[in-house]
């Protein structure tokens, strides 16, 4: 049959990037606790296109996710190398937006139930290969202003910490949300007994956070590690007594 994709194009522009996006996939992922995970990922995938050719052929990116068995740092960029020989491109790139489960326990009845934090793996390979992990992880602040200015109580709400990175060694999906979780006021859970709750919010109100904290806080943690080599954080604070969200975003570099 024809090949109309591999056509030539007398236009002479090439295309930086041509592919699949919205595509829902099962992956299995690395997991500390249970080594794997299975879970679903919104994929998108893409090529660099020559100015002289007219198309790409779509169905091979989804054969060359479709050979992939688990999703990690090695198996990302062997998978950027096959969709670069499939379709005869000298650039690659794809995306993996998924949902991740954690176990966690209570902080007093030691009630275990799984907390889901949103995840993505995003790639490119061209002669190099650039891997950037990214977590979106619920937590608890509470407001020092609001603590400092009222007899009692505090207004207190959900923030969600986006911890985007590029590692110098292997970290896992766990240890980027137990950053985000050690530096908010209190961390989220599934389940919460009476007694768990009592704790939660005296933990909170002992442990007060503007989102300009949060951020800071996390960037401390991270720099301390070691294994990070650049980041990009963004924290949004789901405001219970204003008409608007807070928000504070950073990126760097780790020299160190």
């Amino acid at each position: 049959m024809i090949d109309v994709q591999s056509q030539k194009d007398q236009r002479g522009i090439s295309i930086q990037k041509v592919g699949i996006k919205d595509l829902n996939w099962p992956i299995v992922v690395m997991d500390r606790e249970n080594k794997t995970q299975t879970t679903i990922a919104k994929i998108i995938a893409a090529a660099e296109l020559k100015g002289d050719i007219r198309g790409t052929h779509m169905s091979r990116f989804i054969e060359a996710i479709d050979e992939l068995k688990v999703v990690g740092p090695k198996e990302i960029e062997k998978l950027l190398d096959r969709i670069k020989e499939k379709l005869n491109s000298e650039k690659a790139y794809i995306r993996f937006d998924f949902p991740y489960f954690i176990n966690k326990r209570t902080p007093v009845t030691a009630t275990l139930s799984p907390l889901k934090v949103d995840c993505y793996f995003e790639a490119e390979k061209d002669q190099k290969f650039d891997l950037k992990v990214g977590v979106i992880v619920p937590v608890h602040t509470l407001c020092p202003c609001s603590k400092e200015i009222s007899e009692y109580g505090a207004h207190n709400q959900r923030a969600y910490v986006t911890i985007e990175v590029r590692m110098k060694k292997f970290m896992w999906i766990e240890e980027l949300v137990e950053i985000a979780e050690a530096s908010a006021s209190c961390p989220l859970y599934s389940i919460l007994k009476r007694p768990d709750e009592k704790w939660v919010t005296e933990r909170a109100y002992q442990n007060p956070r503007f989102v300009e904290d949060l951020l800071r806080e996390v960037v401390l943690k991270m720099k301390e590690d070691g294994r990070i080599k650049w980041y990009k954080v963004f924290v949004e604070s789901i405001e219970s007594i204003h008409n608007h969200n807070a928000f504070a975003y950073i990126e760097g570099e780790i020299t160190k």
